[in-house]
């Protein structure tokens, strides 16, 4: 992904157009001082002014985008895998190759490598010499199948593209991934790009969103719209074969309703009157994260080797902090990309690499709500939901983070903070309101006990004759836990907590109570997220109370288990240009 032209080129070309057009009205002037309409026209008026200046360039409705052609592709899962086989030996070198693709997140093993050919000698714990050869592979399904053939010893994917990537190569023990460390997570390269029409992602059911098929788009897309109550059958999906094409298609067709792609073009579209980035990956800002992995037969010959190459991408983490490693960095990824140095030095905020502590709580801490397990799961869940994936390989068969562990124990990992996290401070749910556009709003139903907001609530029920006591609504975990995954997946985003009651008692009791009583539950629904999720910030949430206010379906008010619920509404920390 490169990075979109600077504000100075736009600048640049008006004042050239500018001039040609100040040159050619002084042409038109010259001559007899004697006015003839013919041959000197009258100044002109600020109307007609107006109307050169929308004449000023020819129409160009394809230039802002990376490509100008796209095709559709029919909807399908990921083809077979074309064939299997062990993996080419390592050379004289000890030559590893290692797939990646064009994207800011590799620049650590870039950095570590010295660049992309196999000069630079890297060394194992014990101190045995081996060589990092980076293989650009952009297409996921050629990546894959050069990983099965062992062409490759290293795979890239998104976690979320493990589940479609997996589905093919477990069929043969040798290719199954072994994902040992997170490079990074997407901060702004992804996003969805809408017309001004839709407001929310509920706005696109029965409407048309063009996007990559088995790609980070493809899962992004599916679950803001399950989190806004929009099932994938209810929208029309087109089909591209990549994200490019995907931004060249909606710019093209103004009946595409939105379109999921990657910088520069979600920013280049954005800026165009008549749309707006709904969301990005600023604010989903623990949604998409990329990971590397070994062939499992690789990876148990050569141990030594994968510890190795976790702990030079982790160092090369440390020295890219500073100015001067990120300039020689985008110098060897203009190299290995083909792309200009500018755009590659631009495209590094486009990601934010993850360290030793980062990586711990990915994979290691359970009550994480973006961790690994989660994010697997959740990936898994709407590619089966589509047909595209079946059986679900379990996450602990995939993910190793022994090497993690290990390094823990020494300061110069096991030091190190979580650097990713957003601070929010103290905010009410009308200020966030008012401060920026709602992104989606989640339903969910949580049965408390008449009068009361005791999340915990147990009542006796008879079971075969005795009595047994029991939650009053078992659900209420998975419900805490689906909107902690939702509050960490959009870590930067603000989370509004609202409590809806039924009106059962309208007209019998104050309308005071009520809110009241919704206000305790929203506030409980709040302290149950943050207490389960310590990573979480409690000013990322504001809580809330409607009463029966605002029924869930104002055509059937008196749908009580209807209107006993819970919404979740997610606003951006700002309001995007």
């Amino acid at each position: 992904m490169a990075a979109k032209p600077k504000p100075a080129f736009f600048v640049a070309l008006f004042v050239i157009v500018a001039g040609l057009v100040a040159f050619a009205l002084i042409q038109m002037n010259k001559g007899s001082d004697t006015p003839d309409p013919a041959n000197n026209p009258q100044p002109l008026s600020q109307e007609d002014l107006d109307k050169i200046k929308q004449q000023a360039e020819a129409s160009d409705s394809a230039g802002i985008t990376t490509v100008k052609e796209y095709n559709f592709i029919p909807s399908e899962k990921l083809p077979e895998v074309k064939g299997v086989s062990d993996y080419e030996a390592l050379d004289d070198g000890n030559t590893v190759k290692f797939s990646i693709n064009v994207w800011a997140g590799w620049a650590p093993i870039i950095y570590a490598n010295e660049g992309f050919a196999p000069s630079k000698v890297w060394k194992t714990p014990g101190g045995k010499e081996f060589k990092v050869e980076l293989v650009l592979l952009d297409d996921p399904v050629a990546m894959r199948d050069a990983f099965a053939a062992g062409k490759v010893h290293v795979g890239w994917a998104t976690v979320d593209m493990l589940p479609l990537l997996i589905e093919g190569l477990r069929k043969d023990s040798r290719t199954m991934p072994r994902v040992y460390q997170q490079v990074d997570w997407s901060n702004g390269g992804d996003g969805i790009v809408v017309r001004d029409s839709i407001r929310t992602m509920s706005d696109l059911r029965g409407k048309t969103v063009v996007l990559a098929q088995n790609s980070p788009s493809q899962f992004f897309v599916l679950n803001a719209l399950i989190n806004a109550g929009v099932q994938p059958s209810e929208v029309n999906f087109k089909y591209t074969q990549d994200a490019f094409q995907a931004a060249a298609a909606f710019n093209a067709d103004s009946s595409i309703a939105g379109c999921v792609s990657w910088a520069p073009d979600i920013y280049n579209l954005s800026g165009i009157k008549g749309n707006k980035l709904l969301v990005s990956t600023q604010t989903a800002n623990k949604l998409i994260a990329d990971v590397w992995y070994a062939r499992a037969d690789f990876a148990k010959d050569h141990p030594d080797i994968v510890e190795g190459i976790v702990r030079g991408i982790f160092d090369a983490m440390t020295a890219l902090k500073t100015q001067d490693a990120k300039v020689q960095v985008s110098k060897w990824m203009a190299s290995g990309y083909s792309i200009p140095e500018s755009d590659t030095l631009g495209m590094l905020g486009d990601a934010h690499w993850t360290n030793h502590a980062e990586n711990m709580e990915f994979f290691v801490n359970q009550n994480n709500p973006t961790n690994f397990e989660r994010t697997y799961n959740t990936a898994h869940f709407l590619y089966k939901r589509i047909g595209q994936v079946t059986a679900k390989v379990p996450f602990d068969q995939i993910a190793d983070f022994s090497i993690l562990k290990k390094l823990a124990a020494e300061p110069k990992y096991g030091d190190q903070k979580d650097e990713y996290s957003v601070q929010f401070a103290p905010s009410t749910a009308s200020q966030i309101e008012a401060e920026a556009p709602e992104i989606l709003t989640k339903t969910v139903v949580i049965h408390f006990f008449p009068n009361s907001w005791d999340l915990a609530k147990k009542v006796t029920k008879k079971v075969d004759g005795k009595d047994v006591e029991e939650l009053y609504d078992p659900n209420v975990d998975f419900i805490v836990d689906e909107i902690g995954t939702l509050a960490g997946q959009y870590g930067a985003a603000r989370i509004v907590i609202e409590g809806h009651t039924d009106s059962s008692m309208k007209g019998r009791v104050p309308e005071n109570l009520v809110n009241e009583l919704s206000q305790n539950r929203a506030n409980a629904v709040k302290q149950a997220i943050v207490a389960k999720f310590k990573t979480l910030q409690p000013n990322q949430f504001a809580a809330v109370g409607k009463g029966w206010a605002r029924p869930a379906d104002p055509n059937d008010p008196l749908n009580h288990a209807k209107n006993r619920r819970v919404e979740v509404r997610v606003f951006p920390a700002e309001a995007p240009e």
